[in-house]
């Protein structure tokens, strides 16, 4: 590591739980993220300003006005931008070190596979149960980490599934039954609980890539802004699940 590198995240080293070789183990990861919006932007900012080595952003949205109230990656001269060129140029700036690449379509089947495969870690910061499952599928597939969160109105959840035999995945959580998909457009959603959330996803994906401390593996974390109170439900493996018991 340079002498630069090591003023850049020193005060990142300093902590016991990462230190040198976590901030290495860093360095060399990459990371997929899926979405650009209000979770993906804190999620991706973060994690390149904490020196992840690679960030494979996906999105094939354009930046528009409404996005930039909770949107924090784009800037009102980002509008009719491509959301990953946008957000590539706001994380150059962040931290010019860190190799970004771009992918301006929706990812499916084997090339999600494939994707997912090269990665170390997927950030899901989607916003339909189509590309949820289609992730968990693949990190399934691959035994690759996914970190998953969810924003709307003024609630939160987040949670973070290892993709290894035994442990409760995605699917586990929701099964077949789900209700009618709610959106932010639909709804509303107060700008920074997709900040919270965001920045949980970003905080659990440096942990995972460390090994520092205990990820939500496991466990659902709830956010109810409204009355600022948190609740963490335990999540088992379902039997009966198609995709990490099939």
């Amino acid at each position: 590591m340079e002498d630069q590198q090591l003023l850049r995240y020193s005060r990142q080293i300093m902590l016991p739980e990462i230190g040198f070789e976590g901030q290495q183990k860093l360095l060399q990861s990459r990371v997929l993220i899926i979405g650009l919006g209000g979770l993906g932007s804190p999620a991706a900012m973060y994690l390149a300003a904490a020196g992840v080595g690679e960030l494979v952003l996906v999105d094939f949205d354009r930046v528009d006005l409404s996005n930039l109230q909770r949107q924090i990656i784009h800037t009102t001269e980002s509008i009719g931008l491509p959301k990953v060129e946008s957000a590539r140029n706001t994380l150059a700036g962040i931290n010019p070190e860190c190799r970004i690449h771009c992918i301006n379509r929706q990812l499916e089947g084997e090339r999600l596979t494939e994707q997912v495969a090269k990665a170390d870690l997927i950030i899901d910061a989607s916003d339909n149960f189509a590309t949820r499952f289609a992730l968990n599928e693949a990190s399934v597939a691959t035994q690759t980490p996914l970190i998953s969160g969810a924003a709307i109105r003024m609630e939160g959840q987040v949670s973070v599934f290892t993709g290894t035999p035994g442990d409760p995945c995605y699917r586990c959580l929701y099964g077949d039954s789900i209700e009618v998909e709610q959106t932010c457009s639909e709804n509303g959603v107060l700008a920074p609980v997709v900040g919270i959330i965001g920045s949980i996803q970003a905080a659990e994906a440096i942990k995972v890539l460390t090994g520092a401390g205990t990820p939500l593996k496991g466990r659902l974390l709830i956010l109810d802004a409204l009355q600022m109170q948190w609740r963490s439900l335990k999540l088992s493996a379902d039997p009966d699940c198609p995709v990490c018991r099939g």
